[in-house]
């Protein structure tokens, strides 16, 4: 099969299209046609080697986090999905590699794909929408009346926050351009802060929950939008003490999380709120109930344009440059 490799880590590196073997599936997993799939700036930084200290790939290794495609051939443990369902998913850690035309993903990682939604759209919709429930739902816990401050509003994880947390209720801010405040808007941002001209942390206050995704400045910024007992989620890092537990890390490296995180969390508890660090996971269920908020027309998937598989490359690039609308999407096959 024909796929997009990294070759070794490396700050801006090339992706090289490659002939790959076909994945071989296992009894519990499915293998997948993928016609289409997304560009997340997980992709730039597991490439950079980012991550490589906790979540290491050998090179070569094929990028890519979200689908949509077909299910061409099941494992024998599976009875969920069958020959010719149409699915999605965001495939678990250390079994990515969506630039590629096949991949084999374990069952429960996949979701049948949303019945109103193309492939290209659908796509678009696992990585951001499983952060964004994760964070709002799972660890956020966001009640009705609650007040959200929701950073990057025209991002790909952005645009499918705001809708998630008006849909659980809250009230919602967040940042964008004036070029972009018409779109917020129309998927349910109540303020919007040109992050231009105005600086949140003297606009918000009184906040139940922020969902960080900016550096960190901005992470040390918004703890005081907060009120005590507030949360603040980062998925930008700093990561900390209980994900490197979740990862079953070494000792030493354990160390080192917290070490990392020692200063937001100080500054966190001195403030009376609480900090988490979210590196979102596979779940096949939860992409179960995001898809029936699709197709009631709750939520809407945000995509700013599509590039054709051989122009993997380039698609990587643009979302680089920060200025895309939503998501990105890579057309794999028709």
């Amino acid at each position: 099969m024909k796929a997009f490799v990294v070759d070794k880590y490396k700050k801006n590196g090339p992706l090289r299209l490659a002939d790959m073997p076909d994945p071989e599936i296992g009894a519990d997993d499915v293998l997948v046609r993928i016609n289409a799939s997304a560009i997340n700036l997980l992709d730039s930084k597991l490439r950079d080697g980012e991550f490589k200290l906790f979540l290491p790939y050998r090179p070569p290794f094929i990028l890519g986090h979200d689908l949509a495609g077909t299910v061409i051939r099941v494992g024998v443990n599976v009875r969920e999905f069958k020959v010719g369902d149409e699915v999605y998913a965001r495939p678990r850690d250390q079994r990515v590699g969506t630039f590629a035309e096949m991949i084999a993903a374990d069952a429960a990682d996949l979701a049948p794909k949303p019945q109103s939604l193309s492939m290209e759209e659908a796509a678009s919709i696992p990585l951001v929408g499983l952060t964004a429930w994760q964070a709002l739902v799972e660890v956020g816990k966001v009640k009705p009346g609650q007040k959200v401050f929701i950073q990057a509003g025209s991002g790909g994880v952005g645009t499918f926050a705001i809708q998630l947390a008006k849909h659980l209720g809250a009230t919602v801010a967040t940042t964008t351009s004036a070029a972009n405040a018409a779109l917020v808007k129309s998927l349910g941002a109540d303020v919007v802060i040109d992050y231009k001209t105005q600086d949140f942390a003297q606009v918000l206050s009184g906040y139940d929950l922020v969902l960080n995704s900016q550096d960190s400045k901005t992470l040390e910024k918004s703890l005081n939008v907060l009120k005590p007992g507030g949360k603040l989620i980062s998925i930008s890092g700093p990561p900390d003490g209980p994900f490197a537990k979740s990862l079953r890390l070494n000792l030493f490296l354990r160390f080192v999380m917290r070490l990392l995180s020692r200063s937001i969390l100080k500054k966190a508890r001195s403030r009376g709120v609480d900090y988490s660090f979210l590196f979102m996971h596979a779940d096949g269920q939860q992409l179960r109930e995001i898809a029936t908020l699709i197709d009631v027309g709750i939520i809407r998937p945000v995509v700013d344009k599509v590039f054709p598989f051989e122009q993997t490359p380039e698609a990587l690039a643009y979302v680089e440059t920060g200025r895309a609308k939503g998501k990105v999407v890579v057309r794999v096959a028709d």
